[in-house]
């Protein structure tokens, strides 16, 4: 079985996408150190954030938008487009753009948008187009050094905004909590590795459930990111279908959809990312949620969020759903590196 093969797997991950996740506690440590190190600049009080970003780089927000939600003294909205929202404008709105490559359009246009908006700017990037605007406008550019896809980057798009927030006052210091994030994201990993057994190894054994599935993702309050964060998991690592939803919402509609076509249920898998932290009435609907689907036949899962505080349950079931997609990829003998898809598309819109 080559989940079981190392030389197998080594041979399928040719660009070792194996290390980039092994590698993710120490390189949120690694983020969160650097950022700490970067020049604060000299903002006006702001009474909103707008965070612009695509993909592995709009992740980042989302983690730290659901993370401080109940923290923050202003909004953190995150937005995925061109341009910016009519209200994002003057010196009272300040946009983060983050952009991994520096190259992203969407990134470019929101950036161009906050200036003309005058809007107060910080740009987070590797380098690109974003840098040389930032450079030449004389804006402020915390510039990190990260060889690898974005998506691989999630340590540096979450821990470098978080540790932004934190210098600027608007969270209370959370080098504590970071620490103890990493601390716990290492062990937990222990039981995930390549050279664990699929017996032993809970990765190997939900990436074989999901195996020739299409998988919905099921989470609430501060782990609905995490949901997003496995659905694109699964879709760029295994080149594989799936989807995100998010409770309480979907129950409002998505479990009128558990009908038709009939054919597709037994292909289809429910996971549930439950956190202790969940709100109460959130945690039966998850409970009531699963019921509903395994009552209709279909294939469910509950994963319980490891960890003693939000942060670590976090990125502790973020890290356990990337070592599943990878798994995936190799049950499907597909590099999880490139994005062919992606990079012709990107192509075509040129």
């Amino acid at each position: 079985m080559i989940l079981d093969s190392i030389d197998q797997i080594k041979e399928v991950d040719q660009f070792n996408m194996y290390d980039q996740i092994f590698g993710l506690p120490e390189q949120l440590k690694k983020a969160w150190e650097v950022a700490n190190t970067f020049p604060l600049p000299e903002y006006k009080p702001v009474s909103q954030i707008v965070i612009a970003g695509m993909g592995g780089s709009a992740i980042g927000g989302d983690l730290l938008a659901s993370y401080i939600s109940d923290l923050a003294s202003v909004p953190v909205v995150v937005h995925r487009d061109y341009d910016l929202p009519a209200w994002a404008n003057g010196t009272h709105t300040l946009v983060i753009a983050s952009s991994h490559s520096g190259n992203t359009e969407e990134t470019l246009s929101a950036y161009a948008k906050a200036k003309e908006n005058g809007c107060q700017i910080l740009c987070i990037s590797t380098g690109g187009k974003l840098a040389q605007y930032a450079q030449a406008d004389k804006k402020p550019l915390w510039k990190f050094d990260h060889k690898g896809q974005p998506r691989a980057a999630v340590g540096y798009s979450f821990g470098i905004l978080l540790a932004f927030v934190s210098r600027m006052g608007i969270v209370s210091d959370q080098n504590d909590i970071v620490l103890q994030t990493v601390q716990s994201m290492t062990e937990v990993q222990k039981d995930y590795g390549m050279e664990i057994p699929t017996p032993k190894n809970p990765a190997k054994r939900m990436a074989g459930q999901m195996q020739n599935r299409w998988v919905a993702v099921f989470a609430c309050g501060r782990m609905s990111p995490i949901a997003r964060r496995w659905k694109g998991q699964i879709s760029e690592i295994a080149k594989a279908w799936a989807q995100f939803e998010f409770l309480p919402e979907a129950n409002h509609n998505t479990l009128a959809g558990l009908v038709n076509p009939e054919e597709l249920i037994p292909t289809t898998m429910a996971i549930f990312l439950r956190s202790e932290f969940d709100h109460q009435r959130n945690q039966l609907r998850t409970e009531l949620t699963r019921k509903s689907f395994m009552v209709e036949g279909f294939g469910t899962d509950m994963i319980d969020a490891k960890g003693e505080q939000p942060l670590a349950q976090m990125f502790n079931t973020l890290l356990y759903g990337d070592y599943i997609a990878f798994y995936l990829a190799m049950l499907y003998k597909a590099d999880p590196t490139p994005v062919e898809m992606i990079e012709n598309f990107k192509k075509e819109m040129k």
